[in-house]
């Protein structure tokens, strides 16, 4: 295997300065991943989540192309982390489809707000694995996030944790894992290198299931995968790209806006309900995010600048 350029030395960056850099990068994430959120819904009243899955991967390396050219053409998609890729998108496809597959049991608000367990486990993740820091305010950002989202995902009159939840809670906990991963490969990797061989490991995993429930689309069908592919392919470029500028525990907080967002989402396309429990739990996820982002101590952890 060919050897890629090593990346320049990294250097202390503080936290502030690392959120500024990711805030840009996380915007575009945040947008696309309600695009991918409404369109994957819509795509499954007519489509198998295995099919859903293989042609956004497909179609996804067909729209990689332009920033495979603006990283510098091929030779940008040459990797020494072969397995590490092979092994982060394997967790990251079963979560993925136990993502989508929740999609068709729950709320749409609901899904996202579950998944958002998932910055409780990549915090303890990236201390364990990358030797980041756990100051206070990262560990305030997550707490009130997470106090945040269980309000927002109450069960209904008391009910019992469902299918459903218990499908997304696992898919969480999965793209804790991936998002450690992708952490620990931006170090060395390009996000287009990162994105490329997403989409090519889950294109093999998927191809057999996908052809086990292929039904040919209709063309609004079509419509909703291709949204799924255009949104879905350029928010993992965004997230990738905010990873390279920022700690994880930086980076998963802003995420936590996620939430209210899916929830109005849903209040808008498939009026799903919004309570005072959703404007409370809203209220203490922006609180721990700004907590997180204007009064975290200066430096620490040693990004790419």
């Amino acid at each position: 295997m060919s050897s890629i350029p090593l990346p320049p030395a990294a250097v202390p960056v503080p936290v502030r300065d690392q959120a500024r850099r990711a805030a840009p990068w996380m915007a575009g994430w945040l947008s696309l991943m309600l695009v991918v959120a409404v369109a994957g819904r819509q795509a499954t009243r007519e489509m198998d989540v295995f099919q859903i899955m293989e042609m956004r991967s497909l179609m996804g390396l067909v729209l990689l192309y332009p920033l495979v050219r603006m990283a510098g053409g091929f030779s940008a998609l040459r990797t020494r982390q072969l397995p590490r890729h092979v092994g982060r998108n394997a967790v990251h496809y079963a979560a993925q489809y136990g993502w989508f597959l929740a999609l068709t049991l729950i709320p749409l608000g609901q899904v996202v707000a579950i998944e958002f367990t998932m910055p409780i486990w990549t915090v303890l993740l990236a201390a364990l694995f990358l030797g980041e820091r756990l100051h206070r305010w990262k560990l305030a950002a997550v707490v009130l996030g997470a106090i945040g989202v269980a309000m927002i995902a109450r069960p209904a009159g008391g009910a019992g944790i469902g299918a459903g939840q218990a499908i997304a809670l696992v898919a969480a906990l999965g793209f804790a894992v991936s998002v450690i991963l992708v952490k620990s490969m931006a170090r060395t990797e390009q996000a287009v290198t990162i994105m490329f061989w997403m989409l090519a490991v889950q294109s093999v995993l998927g191809l057999l299931p996908a052809l086990a429930v292929w039904r040919w689309p209709t063309a609004a069908g079509w419509g909703w995968v291709t949204l799924v592919a255009i949104a879905g392919t350029y928010a993992h470029y965004c997230m990738a790209s905010a990873m390279r500028h920022a700690d994880a525990t930086v980076v998963v907080p802003m995420d936590f806006l996620r939430v209210p967002l899916s929830a109005l989402a849903g209040w808008l396309v498939y009026a799903e309900r919004i309570d005072l429990w959703m404007a409370l739990g809203t209220a203490l996820i922006l609180v721990g995010n700004l907590l997180n982002l204007w009064r975290a101590p200066a430096p620490t952890g040693t990004v790419r600048s």
